[in-house]
This record gives structure tokens, C-alpha cells and sequence, in this order.
């Protein structure tokens, strides 16, 4: 299947999901697996398609080349309610990245922030409900905190340097 085919697909999941919930107040368990495909489409990241690995990619290019990477989706469909959790962020397993990719209710992506597993097993360990620390939950406003905004819908991939030279 090349890839026009699946952002057919996706575009067409993204629109059932949505209309699923508008109808039923549930929601599909995809919201991972559209995470996996746009982080690696806006990131430049090669997914791993083996169920059992415990990352989801891996870096091409920049300071994310070589770096093992788990990717967390969560839909934001009421942004007034309390801060929702993104799931279970282990830092004893082996991985050097975390993404975080947040859609709005029509499951497209709104942002994308990332953060190191040292960054989050510190925070983790920072927190005072041990039974939570032990889950790895953590709230997408804490990830936010740790973390850094790394796209944008509205500019794309966030950079840090911007240089305007003649050569």
C-alpha cells in the first residue's frame, strides 16, 4: 500500500472517529495509532511496526537521529475540563524520547511536544502519589511543563534558531 493510500486511510479514520463519538459520546481506541503516523510524518521519524518493541520509532535526522522514541496521542474534545492524562510513561524501559501528540475533536493534530526520560523519570519521581508514580501517570499539562512544543499546526515544526545570513 503506497503511501497516498494511507493518508487516505487516515483521513477517512480521523472523520469516522469523529463522527462516532459526535453520535455515541465514546470514543475509537485509535487515537495511538494516528499519533504514531502524524508524529512520524511531521518529525521525520521511521515507526517500528513490531507490537512487541517498546518504542514506537526512531529518529532520522537532527537531534532526534538514532534516538528511540515512544509516541502518547490524546484528543482534547473540552479543553475547560480538568487536565486528562496521556498514558503510561515508563522511564525504565529503554527509550531517549516521548511524544506527545495532541489532537482537537476532529482528531486532527493541534500540537506536538516531546520530552527525555530523564525529564519525565524526574518528574515522576518529584510526584507525591506514589501509586500514580508507579503507574507513570502523568497530565498532559505536567508534560507540557517538562517538555518542549516541537510543531505546530499553525508553523509546522518549531525551531529554535532562526538565521538569516549571507554566505
Amino acid at each position: 500500500m503506497d503511501l497516498y493510500s494511507i493518508d487516505k486511510l487516515m483521513h477517512e479514520t480521523r472523520q469516522l472517529a469523529a463522527k462516532y463519538r459526535e453520535a455515541t459520546g465514546s470514543t475509537l481506541p485509535i487515537t495511538g495509532e494516528i499519533a504514531r503516523f502524524d508524529a512520524a510524518r511531521a518529525l521525520n521519524l521511521s515507526l517500528i511496526n513490531d507490537p512487541n518493541s517498546p518504542i514506537d520509532a526512531t529518529g532520522k535526522e537532527g537531534h532526534r537521529q538514532d534516538k528511540r522514541i515512544i509516541i502518547k496521542g490524546r484528543a482534547i474534545f473540552d479543553s475547560s475540563k480538568a487536565s486528562p492524562r496521556i498514558g503510561q510513561l515508563n522511564p525504565e524501559q529503554d527509550w531517549d524520547l516521548a511524544v506527545l501528540v495532541l489532537f482537537d475533536e476532529h482528531y486532527d493534530v493541534d500540537e506536538i511536544y516531546e520530552a527525555s526520560r530523564e525529564a519525565i523519570a524526574d518528574a515522576l519521581d518529584n510526584k507525591k502519589d506514589s501509586n500514580r508514580k508507579k503507574r507513570g501517570a502523568m497530565s498532559i499539562a505536567q508534560f507540557k511543563i517538562i517538555g518542549e512544543r516541537v510543531w505546530t499546526r499553525e508553523n509546522g515544526l518549531e525551531t529554535d534558531v532562526w538565521e538569516n545570513q549571507d554566505d
